[in-house]
């Protein structure tokens, strides 16, 4: 029973805090993601097999990326230079722009 309460409580605290990274304006991230379309496509899909697709890609997942790259926890040279000068609130647009995307 103890492990079931822990569990649950684990999975609570996973959802707030996937919750609390997204909800971003799609429109203001549209806006912004000009420069992503270089790599990634103009429409989220990538026209070099070396770049990820992030069309649909999920919004949450996004979030947690370019947080990693702009922190340098999460190493790739053209990344961490294009995550650096972005704010949470162009992270959050970001993501919710590409997950938008179907």
């Amino acid at each position: 029973m103890k492990k079931q309460i822990l569990a649950l409580i684990a999975v609570s605290a996973l959802t707030v805090s996937a919750t609390s990274m997204a909800g971003g304006n799609a429109a203001a991230g549209k806006a912004r993601a000009a420069a992503c379309s270089g790599c990634h496509g103009p429409s989220g899909v990538s026209i070099a097999p070396i770049y990820p697709n992030l069309k649909g890609q999920k919004e949450a997942y996004i979030v947690k990326q370019l947080k990693a790259f702009k922190s340098g926890t999460r190493k790739d040279p053209t990344m961490n230079a294009m995550a650096k000068p972005l704010s949470d609130a162009d992270i959050a647009n970001l993501a919710a722009h590409f997950s938008s995307l179907k």
